[in-house]
């Protein structure tokens, strides 16, 4: 009545269906990896080194613009690629004045809490590590909102070592 290959065909889509069904991912759980676009601002605070201390809104002002990728690997881990241009505005007038390579690795905790390890490396010349420390504050289906404070240490460019802060804020989505 029907041939071998026909039932193979029909045995074969019968348990293509049925072993499609055990591969659905269970509600509410994410896939990994899983990649996740994001755009901020972030405002230096305070800059310290063996000379001085140096105030954003004291001579001048600078903003930063961070934009990156996040891959995360897991709810716990990830890697960070960040790029930041900032813009240094004293005297009248405004410029791109460096432009910041920012990559890192991320540990997420409950609650929205992450702790993200940079590498910097900045066009200006300087280099070191930022460590990150960021809230979601709050979280939407496909967009959270966050807050970050980056401490900065950096050395290079003929210029004494430095630590620093900034405060950042951001969209993930």
């Amino acid at each position: 009545m029907y041939s071998l290959s026909r039932k193979l065909f029909l045995l074969s889509i019968v348990l293509f269906l049925g072993l499609g069904s055990f591969c659905q991912q269970k509600a509410g759980v994410q896939p990994y990896p899983k990649i996740v676009g994001y755009a901020s601002v972030v405002h230096p605070i305070v800059s310290i080194d063996k000379n001085k201390t140096t105030f954003n809104f004291t001579n001048s002002y600078t903003v930063g613009f961070p934009f990156g990728l996040n891959l995360l690997k897991s709810d716990r881990y990830g890697f960070s690629f960040e790029l930041v241009p900032f813009i240094k505005a004293e005297n009248g007038t405004s410029r791109v004045y460096n432009f910041l390579f920012h990559p890192g690795l991320m540990c997420r905790y409950k609650n929205g809490f992450t702790i993200i390890s940079r590498v910097a490396l900045e066009t200006g010349g300087r280099y070191g590590f930022t460590e990150n420390f960021s809230k979601v504050f709050f979280k939407k289906d496909n967009v959270s909102y966050f807050v970050a404070m980056p401490l900065l240490l950096r050395f290079g460019n003929n210029l004494p070592p430095s630590v620093g802060t900034a405060l950042q804020i951001g969209i993930s989505f």
